[in-house]
């Protein structure tokens, strides 16, 4: 009960609790590997399976509505398309981005202050979100959880998932073109940092900062075009 009250409270706050806790990502702390290309490296593929697994919970079955007035909120139970895999799919993305980042910034100290802090916010509002759903859904959403877990994907069935649904590429873009931006830039700017710290500097390693600037320039000219065909599709449906 008590994890749920704190849930609520969290929930009103869900958007900016993950950007803040990016600063944890410059605690100072011992390395986790000697190599910080290494770190940067597995903390892109972490982030980006994380990235992966948002992009095809919105992308097979979107949950329109997710909270009201600050406050849990949902109109329908969906348990479709990766809900019908893990219980929290969108949680289960954000906490592996979160990795990443933690990983990318290569400090065994952020590693151990960011990913249970984010872990334990994730939980309460998970629990919040569960109260709410329970009470009204009642026995439809006890026979949910009995069939789905909360968190661990079941990747039993996942086949026949992705063949019954259709997989909307569009919406993924208009709807979460913002969250791929934000991530690759916080873990661009921590390998600069890295980098920058590291023997040698920036200058040892053109190559290593020609390539991360690539990237973030990419992902910045996606963000670019999805914005615009966002605006223009609004103007569409205005028109």
């Amino acid at each position: 009960m008590m994890l749920a009250n704190i849930g609520d409270f969290l929930f009103r706050f869900r958007n900016l609790i993950f950007p803040l806790c990016l600063p944890l990502a410059l605690l100072p702390g011992p390395p986790l590997f000697g190599n910080v290309l290494v770190a940067a490296a597995m903390g892109f593929l972490i982030a980006a399976t994380g990235e992966a697994v948002r992009a095809g919970t919105i992308g097979l079955q979107y949950i329109v509505r997710g909270g009201k007035d600050r406050r849990v909120y949902a109109k329908d139970l969906v348990t479709g398309g990766l809900y019908a895999h893990t219980r929290n799919p969108m949680y289960v993305g954000n906490m592996l981005i979160l990795i990443g980042l933690a990983v990318a910034s290569n400090s065994w100290t952020c590693v151990a202050v960011a990913i249970p802090f984010y872990a334990f916010v994730c939980a309460a509002i998970v629990a919040a979100e569960e109260r709410y759903l329970q009470g009204r859904f009642g026995a439809g959403f006890d026979d949910y959880c009995r069939d789905v877990p909360r968190w661990l994907p079941r990747l039993q069935g996942i086949r026949a998932t992705l063949a019954e649904h259709s997989f909307d590429r569009q919406r993924v873009v208009l709807k979460e073109y913002g969250t791929p931006v934000g991530w690759t830039l916080a873990w661009g700017l921590l390998v600069f940092w890295n980098l920058a710290r590291s023997a040698g500097g920036t200058e040892a390693h053109r190559t290593a900062v020609v390539v991360v600037a690539g990237i973030m320039a990419a992902i910045l000219a996606f963000w670019a075009v999805a914005r615009i065909a966002k605006k223009s599709r609004h103007r569409r449906k205005a028109a």
